[in-house]
């Protein structure tokens, strides 16, 4: 009896054959659906190590899946699921990121803030100045301590200058501007970095599917020039890149889902 797992795969990766030969919104969409489950599985694991809805992670997450699909050469014979994880939990991961760019203040908040600003002028034209913290929460019937975090939250929405002086010294202060990291330094550092990891993985492989994986992605050769260069088949060669593949994402990340689809 067939393995239904193994049968799932299996027409997985022939409709992704058929994708690649002739692409198509229909199959596209048959592809994302059989493969939703890898996505909710990391969504539902994205969404217990932050603050936003798993509704969100999930259409966030689907917008990965279909890079995957598109940018997806199932003649390298790359299992989907690994090559798809990590579009799926980068746009994620991107979507956090760019949500974190701003301060979230609560509904109530919000509510106060402008219900304040609507009283503030009668209050001015009433008491002659500005009225004070314990007055203003009285207007709103709020605690003082409610009312100065109200305040607090909407004077943190405010962009600050980067010419703003965040330390003085003797013979000079230290803008914000002069705090901030330099960009391409660290994109260039995070390269590094990741060509570092990506040879200490390389190192942990056997001699023979090494020399297979440097000839196919770093010489450009194909897997039967491969084949005819060391005497094995293409399919041998195949083979010691999947394997090899395989090793270097269970080395590079260890924690990274293995879920097939």
């Amino acid at each position: 009896m067939a393995n239904p797992t193994s049968s799932l795969r299996s027409r997985g990766m022939e409709m992704l054959i058929a994708y690649k030969n002739k692409p198509s919104v229909e199959l596209r969409n048959r592809l994302v659906r059989l493969n939703a489950g890898l996505v909710r599985k990391i969504a539902h694991r994205v969404s217990h190590q932050c603050s936003e809805p798993y509704e969100d992670l999930e259409q966030i997450g689907y917008l990965g899946l279909i890079r995957a699909i598109e940018r997806f050469n199932p003649v390298q014979g790359c299992a989907f699921s690994s090559f798809a994880v990590p579009y799926i939990r980068g746009e994620m991961l991107h979507f956090l990121r760019d949500r974190g760019t701003t301060v979230k203040i609560p509904r109530r908040w919000q509510d106060l803030q402008k219900e304040a600003q609507k009283c503030q002028g009668e209050m001015i034209r009433q008491l002659g100045r500005q009225p004070n913290d314990y007055e203003m929460a009285t207007a709103l019937s709020v605690s003082v301590e409610e009312w100065r975090e109200v305040k607090m939250a909407n004077k943190n929405r405010m962009p600050l200058s980067l010419d703003a002086t965040v330390c003085q010294q003797i013979d000079s202060n230290i803008t914000l501007g002069d705090t901030l990291p330099d960009t391409y330094y660290q994109r260039m550092q995070l390269l590094e970095e990741d060509r570092q990891q990506l040879q200490r993985a390389m190192a942990q492989l056997e001699d023979k599917t090494r020399s297979a994986i440097e000839f196919v992605f770093f010489n450009g050769l194909s897997r039967k020039e491969v084949a005819e260069r060391i005497g094995v088949s293409p399919m041998t060669v195949t083979r010691r890149i999947q394997r090899g593949i395989d090793q270097m994402i269970t080395y590079l990340h260890p924690q990274t889902l293995q879920t097939e689809p």
